[in-house]
């Protein structure tokens, strides 16, 4: 006996390998999430950000968003800033620069938020 394939169906076979396929994925996601959080170091010392005196005249405040590269031993090796107003950016730099974080097994990206209060 012949089996007549209607086209536009998928078999039974088709949706078990697709529904097979997408549960692989999701715990391929599930299981890579942990490793993220993993590169995130405690701060053992912080050096205060000096607030720019122009920035301050001016009541420009806001929250920058640094990512620091942090080597083995806790020393920041690379800083860059990726979100927040740019007055304030070169300041939230230089402060996370001279930060002693806790060591770790290797290199990791440390993302950082400064907040700046115009008071």
């Amino acid at each position: 006996m012949d089996r007549i394939r209607v086209w536009g169906r998928p078999s039974v076979r088709r949706v078990g390998t697709l529904l097979l396929q997408a549960a692989a994925l999701a715990l391929v996601v599930v299981l890579a999430i942990p490793a993220k959080a993993a590169d995130e170091r405690a701060v053992k010392q912080r050096v205060p950000v000096v607030y720019p005196e122009i920035a301050k005249r001016m009541k420009i405040g806001g929250e920058v968003r640094v990512q620091a590269t942090v080597d083995a031993a806790g020393k920041v090796t690379a800083v860059k800033a990726v979100s927040g107003n740019h007055m304030l950016t070169v300041a939230a730099e230089d402060a996370v620069k001279k930060w002693k974080f806790e060591s770790g097994a290797g290199d990791a990206t440390v993302t950082v938020a400064i907040n700046f209060s115009a008071q």
